[in-house]
């Protein structure tokens, strides 16, 4: 299959098959994706919590308001922001790039000063507002990678992200959940599979000059 041929075979899956499992490989590609999609000033402000256990995640349907995808998946992702973003990232940033590249401090200190200087200047909900589109990237990166790997998932803003936070004790992170995408394989009573996929006609979306 082509690349638009797997696109076009994707879909927000309504029904998982509860009995299949991915394999650890397929599980570590969609790790090694998030781990390398696109961020802004390369700073990872993201988290992204894996969870495989059904009585977990049998917890958090409620407040996924009863979306059984939740807990029919073979895992649950759940994208995180942190919820305290300061200087100290800049600095973990910068000492990654020096280990990886071996650059020099005279040449990352006025990138350092001028991001952490970006960073101090911003109000706490434009920190949040700013991590929370960096996450819809990741989720963008993700749902491709899937169509890619044939791995089935449902992209879900549909929950309470505060009660699931509790749910998990993601303070203790220092994390607030932002979005879901449940992974997996459809089911075969998916009504959802076999229908075509509705998109408005190239010529009234792209705009060329």
């Amino acid at each position: 299959m082509s690349i638009i041929e797997k696109l076009q075979w994707r879909y927000a899956t309504k029904k998982f098959d509860a009995n299949k499992t991915l394999s650890e490989e397929k599980l570590n590609i969609l790790k090694e994706a998030f781990n390398l999609t696109a961020v802004s000033y390369g700073l990872q402000t993201l988290k992204l919590v894996i969870i495989e256990n059904k009585a977990v995640r049998e917890r958090l349907v409620e407040v996924a308001y009863g979306q059984r995808q939740v807990v029919d998946a073979s895992h649950l992702l759940v994208l995180c922001v942190q919820t305290d973003i300061n200087g100290e990232d800049v600095n973990n940033h910068f000492n990654t790039v020096k280990a990886i590249r071996n650059t020099p401090d005279e040449i990352l200190q006025p990138f350092k000063t001028q991001m952490k200087s970006t960073i101090d200047g911003m109000h706490p909900d434009k920190k949040r507002s700013w991590s929370t589109n960096q996450a819809y990237i990741a989720l963008g990166n993700l749902m491709t990678v899937c169509a890619v790997e044939q791995i089935d998932s449902c992209p879900m803003e549909g929950f309470i992200p505060k009660a699931l936070d509790q749910k998990l004790e993601l303070e203790k992170y220092g994390l607030s959940s932002v979005l879901l995408l449940p992974v997996g394989y459809r089911a075969d009573s998916d009504m959802f599979s076999a229908l075509k996929k509705v998109r408005q006609p190239l010529s009234k979306t792209i705009i060329e000059f």
